[in-house]
C-alpha cells in the first residue's frame, strides 16, 4: 500500500526521486562531476544560504560550460555524419558495374555516347537528377540545360570532362567534392554524398 502523501517516507522518497533523475542526467551530460561540490551548492541553493561564489561568476562558468556542450555535441553529430558517409561511399563502390575516378567519384556508365568531351572551362548541356543517399529527389531539370563547368560543383567539373556527348553516367559524388562540412542549407546536410544521373547532350567553348 502506497504511503500517504506528505509523509517523511513520501517527503524522502520524493526527494529521492528527483535526485536520481538528476544524477542520470549529469551522468551523461558532464561527466567527472564533483559531487561534493554540487551538493554544497544545492543545498546552499535550496536552503537560501550566502554561495561560496558570486552570481557574476558562475554565470561565466555557466556560460562557458554550455558553449563545451554544444561544440562537443557538433562534433559528435559531424562524426555520425562522416561515418554513415564512409558506410555509403562503400556500400554503392561494391556495386557491379562502379568504377572510381582519381578523385574518389564513383561512375556507373548507363549509355556510351561517341560525340565529344566538353573542355574543363567549356559549356555543357545536360539532363540529370540529383538525389541524396536515402533516394530523396534534391534537384532536377526535365528540359536540356546550359551550364558553364566552371560553374558547378567540383564532383562535376572533374567528371563531365571525362563523358562524350550521348553518353549517360550515374555518378556518386564525395562530399568533399560537393558541398562538404558547410552543406546547402536545410536541403543538403554536411557531410553528404550525392548520387547523379547526367545525360551529356551538348558541349560548347
Amino acid at each position: 500500500m502506497a504511503a500517504p502523501a506528505n509523509t517523511p517516507e513520501s517527503n524522502h522518497d520524493l526527494a529521492y526521486s528527483l535526485g536520481a533523475s538528476l544524477g542520470e542526467r549529469l551522468r551523461t551530460e558532464v561527466p567527472n562531476l564533483q559531487l561534493d561540490a554540487l551538493l554544497e551548492g544545492l543545498r546552499q541553493a535550496y536552503q537560501n544560504k550566502p554561495l561560496a561564489l558570486s552570481k557574476e561568476r558562475m554565470t561565466a562558468i555557466l556560460g562557458e560550460h554550455e558553449i563545451q556542450a554544444n561544440q562537443a555535441a557538433l562534433q559528435a553529430h559531424s562524426e555520425q555524419l562522416q561515418t554513415a558517409e564512409k558506410r555509403f561511399m562503400a556500400t554503392e563502390r561494391a556495386r557491379a558495374g562502379v568504377r572510381e575516378l582519381a578523385a574518389g567519384i564513383l561512375v556507373a556508365e548507363q549509355v556510351n555516347g561517341t560525340g565529344a568531351k566538353p573542355s574543363a572551362q567549356g559549356k555543357v548541356q545536360v539532363r540529370y537528377v540529383g538525389k541524396l543517399p536515402d533516394g530523396t529527389v534534391f534537384d532536377q531539370n526535365q528540359q536540356a540545360q546550359w551550364f558553364n563547368l566552371g560553374s558547378v560543383i567540383e564532383g562535376w567539373q572533374l567528371t563531365l570532362p571525362e563523358m562524350t556527348t550521348g553518353s549517360k553516367w550515374r555518378l556518386v559524388i564525395p562530399s568533399a567534392l560537393a558541398y562538404g562540412a558547410e552543406g546547402a542549407g536545410d536541403l543538403i546536410a554536411p557531410y553528404t554524398p550525392l548520387v547523379f544521373e547526367i545525360e551529356l547532350l551538348g558541349v560548347a567553348e
